[in-house]
């Protein structure tokens, strides 16, 4: 399964960290519903994979 989150601000720097939140508690929430039926699931990644905009211009997760 993949959780995906897209943020807009005003501001200039920062906004990361509310993507990271919205999709970290998507997938908490997915885990509260199935954990009945799946005692095994987990979150395996979670991670910024794009960035534009603020000082450092735009930025893109390298590929594994």
């Amino acid at each position: 399964m993949e959780i995906r989150s897209t943020v807009r601000t005003a501001d200039r720097t920062g906004i990361e960290m509310e993507a990271l939140t919205a999709v970290t508690v998507a997938a908490l929430t997915i885990i509260d519903m199935v954990k009945g039926i799946d005692k095994l699931v987990a979150i395996r990644e979670c991670y910024v994979e794009e960035k534009s905009g603020g000082r450092s211009g735009t930025w893109t997760r390298p590929s594994a």
